[in-house]
């Protein structure tokens, strides 16, 4: 379980590489709508267990809790294609008690393209009830380390957030 060390500098955005495979497209060679899904929540599992040293699947066995999705917000900018190398970042946005939204999104491997932005909310939840059950203290330590400071999130519309993402991006300059 995550254990925060002070002399250490955590992340707030994970990234990503990855290739977009045939057998995930459609037959117009763009990754198939419901593929972004197994994308995102991929490089997610990698890259927590890599900069966080934390596995879902430890509070499931220690703490017999675990995330459930409780909503997807998607939107698809441009398409990602066959055999086309993207990157993956993903960061937490918002958590309260009960409650995580991870921000997901998608660029071409210069990341001067934006293809898709995911933000997904999750219910913390005890498996042995099935019922919404606040943080435990450990996930909420890894969660105000990691969460991606100066975010009003309930503020926030998405549109505008696409907006934002996309103005961070640089374009590479044509010849």
């Amino acid at each position: 379980m995550f254990k925060r060390d002070p002399n250490r500098i955590y992340p707030t955005e994970t990234e990503s590489r990855a290739i977009i495979r045939f057998q995930d497209c459609d037959p117009l060679q763009h990754l198939n709508n419901s593929k972004y899904f197994d994308y995102y929540f991929n490089a997610r599992e990698d890259q927590v267990a890599k900069l966080y040293d934390f596995n879902p699947g430890q509070l499931f066995r220690e703490f017999k809790t675990s995330w459930v999705v409780y909503q997807h917000q998607i939107a698809y900018v441009r398409p990602a294609l066959v055999s086309e190398w993207v990157r993956i970042m993903s960061r937490v946005i918002f958590y309260n008690d009960d409650t995580l939204v991870t921000e997901f999104y998608m660029t071409d491997d210069a990341k001067s393209h934006l293809k898709n932005v995911l933000w997904m909310t999750s219910k913390y939840v005890s498996v042995e009830t099935g019922k919404r059950i606040s943080h435990h203290p450990a996930v909420m330590e890894l969660l105000a380390t990691i969460l991606v400071p100066n975010v009003d999130f309930v503020s926030l519309n998405f549109n505008d957030r696409i907006r934002h993402i996309k103005h961070q991006l640089q374009p590479v300059a044509s010849i």
